[in-house]
């Protein structure tokens, strides 16, 4: 039976776990080739560990399962010169690139008093500029075909400011201003680019130390158990988390076949926290 993207090719930053990991299977599930582009090494200013190669392999090892061919590349979207090369090596692979899912993203908080100027430059570098730089690479080829799918991965918090959390929230909302100019750009050339902007999500984004430490402040080596309710209070409906998987049912209906007049928008998948924000 043929999947919606059947012949596509598609290029997933952050691929190596989590939501990129989702959406690599699905795209592959829906008959895409796949090109993963993950750092797969952590950052002294990021707190929680990063992807490894090990993950990188796994979430290619995916792909293949469902018989798809796949380009593991290691790299930095804040390095303009690695994305260059890895959209490069993908058009040798393949011949081409159809969709870019611009997902890779780290967390880094601090309040305005607070916050480090590292940990500012590591998550705007790979929040914000490294979409900017992932849509500029690709940007060439796909006006050169007259096609293209574009969504970027934005936040809940793109959407509603949170206490200490500068750094991410600033670069979130940055996310959706880039997508709005950017399908300005490129809407003459039959390319559309969105963005999804996810609730809490059950990734190691949130599922990790630091993070249940900054929400808990007061204990000493806060669990889960100890973290849930006050990520439940970020959302209307009652849940604390969404699974990956609901982040990547928005992204195929923005590149699927059905949506090539959807550009310039932003998809909230979020358990209802959008019924809070202004129209």
């Amino acid at each position: 039976m043929a999947g919606q993207l059947d012949g596509q090719v598609v290029f997933v930053t952050g691929g190596a776990r989590g939501q990129g990991r989702s959406h690599a299977e699905a795209v592959a599930r829906e008959g895409a080739d796949v090109v993963l582009f993950d750092r797969c090494a952590d950052s002294p200013h990021v707190a929680y560990p990063l992807a490894t190669e090990a993950d990188l392999a796994e979430s290619a090892d995916l792909v293949r399962a469902h018989g798809r061919d796949v380009l593991a590349l290691t790299g930095d979207v804040g390095d303009e010169g690695a994305v260059g090369k890895a959209v490069d090596a993908a058009i040798d692979r393949f011949g081409k690139i159809d969709v870019l899912l611009a997902n890779a993203g780290v967390h880094g908080g601090g309040s305005i008093q607070d916050a480090h100027r590292a940990v500012w430059d590591e998550v705007v570098a790979t929040n914000l500029t490294g979409v900017f730089q992932s849509l500029r690479a690709v940007a060439p080829h796909m006006i050169e075909r007259g096609y293209g799918r574009i969504v970027a991965t934005a936040s809940n918090q793109a959407r509603m400011a949170v206490p200490g959390s500068v750094p991410y929230v600033a670069s979130k909302w940055g996310v959706i201003g880039l997508v709005k100019a950017a399908a300005l750009d490129l809407a003459p050339f039959g390319i559309t680019v969105n963005a999804v902007a996810p609730g809490n999500t059950s990734t190691p984004m949130v599922h990790n130390d630091p993070l249940y430490r900054a929400l808990r402040p007061d204990l000493a080596a806060p669990g889960w158990e100890d973290v849930e309710a006050l990520l439940r209070e970020h959302h209307v409906q009652p849940v604390a988390l969404l699974e990956p998987v609901e982040i990547t049912a928005a992204v195929l209906f923005l590149i699927g076949p059905a949506t090539p007049h959807i550009t310039g928008s932003v998809i909230d998948v979020n358990a209802g926290s959008a019924a809070r924000y202004t129209a």
